[in-house]
């Protein structure tokens, strides 16, 4: 299990190292596809992946990310009134075919995947993009290892005590921390390249810190719902870690949130 889980790891990083480092239709084509595999995911915790909520959930989808491509924000909330009147429809018609936590999870599922994960691209798409992006990275992960380190050694003070025993309090402060130093040093190396950040050290540590306690969030966000629902992993798509939302739950959180921080930081 650690090789299979070690292994498809090292795929990860590579992929992402070439599709991040990229970026433009590529990232855009990968980070819909995972939004769509992850909405799959959520609703099939629901019962509903292959139903006609579930399918107006990914065409709602869909239509965001075309949208987004187009540069044409002003109708994004068009499209959320419209996909909610049309779940609202389902529900109504088809009663009492769909709980009311269906209709409303695949609504959720559409901004929880497609919107929040979309800004993958969207750091991306940035000036000086193509160094910020990898920020949402250092902020997740660096978080959960450090978290980690910090809790195995210090921690005394749960966190979460029903939903995640192990995680504590000193974790937290320790991931929070560890991320912003990450950030530091990240800026370090390559804050010269980055023309239109000011203070560059300041700022990447200072959105690594922001985006490092939304994280935290996130991580325990994804795991309440799989407690709900019995649930040990939302899918299989990769090996050793799970599903979409196995993998890339905290980076759902990170992603807008470094892109917000590095917008009124900057």
């Amino acid at each position: 299990m650690f090789l299979t889980r070690l292994l498809s790891g090292i795929v990860l990083v590579i992929l992402a190292l070439v599709i991040v480092g990229k970026g433009g239709a590529l990232l855009f084509v990968v980070s819909a596809a995972v939004s769509l595999i992850g909405m799959y995911e959520l609703c099939r915790v629901m019962g509903t992946e292959k139903s006609m909520v579930g399918l107006t959930s990914y065409a709602a989808g869909i239509l965001y990310y075309a949208l987004l491509w187009m540069n044409d924000s002003n109708y994004v909330t068009l499209m959320a009134i419209a996909a909610l009147m049309a779940l609202m429809a389902i529900y109504v018609f088809t009663f009492p075919k769909y709980s009311t936590e269906q209709v409303t999870t695949a609504f959720f599922g559409i901004f929880y995947l497609a919107v929040m994960l979309s800004y993958v691209y969207q750091v991306r798409a940035m000036t000086d993009g193509i160094y910020l992006v990898w920020l949402i990275v250092i902020s997740s992960w660096g978080c959960d290892t450090c978290a980690y380190c910090v809790g195995v050694r210090m921690g005394k003070h749960k966190l979460a005590p029903v939903l995640s025993p192990k995680k504590s309090i000193e974790g937290a402060v320790g991931g929070v921390a560890g991320a912003a130093l990450l950030g530091a040093g990240y800026a370090l190396l390559y804050g010269d390249e980055m023309l239109e950040v000011v203070s560059p050290v300041v700022t990447c540590a200072a959105a690594c810190a922001i985006a490092a306690v939304i994280s935290q969030v996130g991580d325990l966000a994804a795991s309440a719902i799989k407690r709900n629902h019995n649930v040990k992993d939302y899918g299989h798509l990769i090996p050793g870690h799970g599903g979409v939302l196995d993998r890339f739950d905290s980076m759902i959180f990170t992603a807008p949130a470094i892109y917000f921080a590095l917008t009124f930081l900057m």
